[in-house]
């Protein structure tokens, strides 16, 4: 799978852009606010519909137009694939493949694979809990559609039931009834994205681990913990044992919607004992073991994002880097820096065709 050319009209930063690209290493050089990451952006977006940076759509559109279009050509083994993904101020926003627009944006996750890594990944160390629940969902429904069906229904039904309780509290009602229609397909839904997810994460340890290995040269010892309520007990019950706090609460306090990831190293959170090197290896390692399960996954190479990476490594980390790149079971890789000349002596390491663009 790699990405041949696009095109970028009105999006963010750019006019108007035409880029074609090699199908190996392709670097984005420049100095900061040029448009690098915008265009590693403008990739991700034909390939989930979204915007990795900005999920507010007409936020994407250039200052003083009304509409974007991001236009990409696809070789998927052979096959070409266009993607035209676009947006008109007041409209919603289209995406095309091969010329027919999908009913759901849903329905086109999975057909291009692809992992970014950028600087705004520190999330996941340092925000909460629905972060790390969102790299879960975007890395298990990219190769699993059944999967993203299961969250968007219950995500549905969790509206809903929470805006059962807020009605009860306004009308001092109750209707046990109504409720339990909600618990049933909570519990059909929940306990099958716990599963999913628990399944995922002993999948996906051994390899997150090996890599950070790589990368670091084993020097620490890092793991992921799986927290869920379910793993206590089935949905239905615990539901039935918070329903006195859920109706005080006004919302639905247990459920998968409360899982999350623990990101450990040497047995303590690395949000507070890693270093900033440390944390910025672990998400490196994470990225990394999230392409290699999707490789694994779909029997196909995904396409790389990497967004500054090099910043605040020391070059010894920056060589692990390379070494584990500079691999057949990689494909197209997309480079984003600052120094052009420290972009070109890396990428020039590694022994493959590249482009170098100067924006």
């Amino acid at each position: 799978m790699f990405l041949k050319n696009l095109a970028l009209v009105n999006y963010k930063n750019f006019d108007s852009r035409n880029f074609e690209f090699d199908s190996k290493i392709n670097c984005l050089v420049g100095d900061n606010g040029k448009g690098k990451t915008n265009v590693l952006d403008a990739i991700y977006h034909l390939a989930f519909g979204k915007s990795y940076f900005n999920p507010v759509t007409s936020q994407n559109v250039r200052h003083g137009e009304d509409f974007f279009l991001i236009d990409g050509t696809f070789d998927k083994e052979g096959k070409e694939e266009k993607i035209v993904c676009s947006f008109k101020r007041g409209s919603k926003k289209v995406v095309n493949r091969n010329g027919k627009a999908y009913e759901r944006i849903m329905d086109h996750i999975g057909l291009i694979p692809l992992v970014i890594i950028s600087p705004s990944d520190r999330d996941l160390i340092l925000e909460g809990s629905d972060t790390r629940r969102k790299f879960m969902d975007g890395v298990i429904s990219q190769s699993n559609k059944s999967y993203l069906q299961a969250l968007l229904n219950y995500n549905k039904v969790l509206s809903q039931r929470n805006s059962l309780l807020k009605y009860f509290a306004a009308n001092q009602t109750f209707d046990p009834t109504t409720l339990s229609v909600y618990n049933d397909q909570l519990q059909e839904y929940g306990s099958y994205i716990h599963q999913e997810r628990q399944g995922f994460i002993e999948a996906f340890i051994p390899i997150f681990q090996e890599q950070y290995n790589r990368i670091t040269g084993g020097q620490e010892l890092v793991g992921l913990k799986y927290q869920s309520h379910l793993s206590k007990n089935d949905l239905s019950t615990l539901l039935e044992q918070n329903l006195d706090k859920d109706r005080q609460l006004q919302y639905t306090s247990v459920g998968v919607h409360k899982d999350d990831l623990n990101f450990e190293i040497t047995g303590y959170p690395i949000k507070k004992f890693g270093s900033q090197g440390q944390q910025k290896s672990f998400l490196i390692a994470l990225k990394f073991g999230q392409f290699h399960f999707l490789r694994n996954q779909v029997k196909t190479t995904p396409i790389l994002l990497l967004d500054d990476i090099f910043d605040k490594l020391d070059e010894n980390r920056v060589a692990h880097i390379i070494q584990l790149v500079d691999d057949s079971k990689f494909g197209q890789i997309f480079i984003s820096d600052t120094h052009p000349d420290r972009t070109e002596r890396i990428v020039k390491s590694i022994h493959q065709t590249f482009e170098l663009f100067n924006l």
